[in-house]
């Protein structure tokens, strides 16, 4: 093959921006898990989602009485 032929094909698979894999992505992932692998992904989630928000709380400055 030429390599002009090649940075052609390659530039233009770059222009799709990621789709020229038919549509792959996270509902793809997820038809393809367990359901139980599904309950421990959502889990964790829910966990980083709650540890977030307990750090962002611990951060305020407290204010002085008086």
């Amino acid at each position: 093959m030429r390599r002009d032929l090649i940075s052609r094909v390659m530039r233009e698979m770059g222009r799709k921006g990621g789709k020229a894999a038919g549509g792959k992505g996270g509902k793809t992932r997820m038809a393809a898990l367990t359901p139980e692998e599904r309950k421990e992904l959502a889990r964790k989630a829910a966990q980083a989602r709650w540890a977030r928000v307990k750090k962002k709380a611990n951060a305020r400055p407290k204010r002085k009485a008086g």
